[in-house]
């Protein structure tokens, strides 16, 4: 099963040993506003997933748990 995204961000944050409030902090956000994020209880907004993909040095499709080889016809 694939994971939610946020597990995927709740395992990145744990992996570098961050705490809630840091990522928090990085999405001008309160620590019980992210919590929520992390517990599944709030969908991510957009811009807070643009903005985790530049903190963390991954891509969108990492984040969202999609294949990076899914076709893209604006690509040439």
């Amino acid at each position: 099963m694939d994971k939610p995204i946020y597990q995927i961000i709740r395992d990145m944050r744990e992996d570098r040993d961050e705490k809630q409030q840091t990522l928090a902090k990085v999405l001008h956000i309160t620590k019980q506003q992210y919590s929520l994020y992390e517990t599944g209880k709030r969908e991510f907004k957009i811009r807070h997933i643009v903005e985790l993909c530049k903190y963390f040095h991954v891509s969108a499709d990492y984040i969202l748990n999609l294949p990076s080889d899914l076709p893209n016809p604006h690509r040439r």
